[in-house]
């Protein structure tokens, strides 16, 4: 089976062949990422750290296209949405709003956790499952406001 940093690199060799800059140039980014990571940290990247990294690369993406949209940059936008669209190929399935509710009714009863005080319990528990899967500020909100 190959591990998600295996078909990143199938990706951007397809990319080279078929001669998509914008497509290659966000794969070598995220790939550039995961080798930093492995540097920096002398580990071997697995399947699962490679999901946080990418997923929080997407997070930067949506973060800068909302400010950038804020600030009337439409155009700029335009590239961090592209690149986030491109991005999320590489994650699993979205969970839907209901699942995630399941999830964080499931993670509250057997955790026991209640009130503001549980939150951080729950995430901590959510947060594994749901990474890569789920936006974790969504994720939080629902916490917050079944536990709030």
């Amino acid at each position: 089976m190959d591990t998600l940093k295996d078909t990143l690199t199938a990706a951007m060799k397809d990319a080279m062949r078929a001669k998509e800059k914008f497509r290659l140039g966000v794969i070598r980014m995220a790939l550039a990422e995961i080798k930093r990571v492995e540097v920096d940290e002398r580990i071997d990247v697995d399947d699962a750290r490679c999901l946080v990294i990418i997923d929080k690369m997407s997070k930067q993406r949506r973060d800068a296209a909302k400010q950038f949209t804020d600030g009337g940059r439409q155009d700029l936008a335009d590239i961090e949405l592209a690149e986030l669209k491109l991005l999320k190929e590489f994650l699993p399935a979205q969970l839907s709003e209901t699942e995630i509710i399941s999830l964080v009714d499931q993670v509250i009863t057997t955790t026991d956790a209640s009130g503001p005080q549980g939150i951080g319990i729950v995430m901590g528990q959510l947060k594994p499952q749901l990474q890569g899967r789920a936006d974790m500020q969504v994720v939080s909100k629902l916490v917050k406001s079944r536990l709030g």
